[in-house]
């Protein structure tokens, strides 16, 4: 439904809003599978995914959902979609062998990397790179709660803890604002740092300042 919503707004027709949604649904998932190297994507074999994609894609091309109850509904949503799919892409990496830190990386994929392929397609900086609040951070923390829990021999609880720390992480990053910082100014004070500064093309402004000189010159 989320793939749909954004849909909507970039004024795609039906057979865009239905490529944009199976993406953002399925795309995750598939690129777990993918990676895993253990047959077809299971998106590809269990019947119910596909038409569950397309039935939430048709829902949000009927109906509008740009009102602010929506975007409230949405977020809870997203914020449960995340936990899920962060949560199985660990327990499936796990199941197949695999150790602590692919799992984690494999749920963090599987959550958001559905929402990047539809951004990509659609020629948008991702969102899990920043701007939209938490998103890989908290797939990251879901997917290591299932790890965790999963080595301590309660998979179940694992499931739940999960989806319930995406519920609370990213609707509290939502409305307070949380998010990881964007690229620091520092600048080091070195002989190194100063001789690459030095070694720079003079900037466009600089470039002109010198040019006029010249000519008064």
């Amino acid at each position: 439904m989320l793939g749909g919503a954004i849909s909507r707004s970039e004024g795609l027709d039906l057979f865009g809003f239905l490529v944009v949604g199976i993406v953002s649904g399925l795309g995750g998932g598939i690129l777990r599978d993918t990676l895993l190297q253990q047959g077809p994507p299971v998106a590809l074999t269990d019947y119910a995914y596909l038409p569950t994609a397309v039935l939430g894609t048709l829902i949000s091309f009927v109906i509008s959902l740009s009102e602010h109850s929506w975007d409230r509904l949405f977020t809870a949503l997203d914020a449960a979609v995340i936990g899920f799919w962060a949560v199985t892409g660990a327990q499936k990496t796990l199941a197949a062998g695999l150790g602590w830190l692919p799992a984690v990386l494999l749920g963090i994929t599987t959550a958001v990397g559905g929402g990047a392929l539809r951004d990509v397609l659609l020629r948008r900086v991702p969102a899990v790179f920043g701007g939209n609040g938490l998103y890989a951070t908290v797939a990251a923390v879901v997917a290591g709660t299932m790890v965790v829990c999963t080595y301590l021999g309660v998979p179940a609880v694992g499931i739940i803890a999960g989806i319930t720390c995406s519920l609370v992480l990213r609707l509290a990053a939502v409305r307070f604002g949380w998010g990881l910082p964007n690229g620091l100014n520092w600048q080091p004070h070195t002989r190194i740092a100063e001789a690459v500064r030095g070694a720079r093309p003079p900037s466009r402004s600089r470039r002109r300042r010198t040019r006029g000189r010249n000519r008064e010159n």
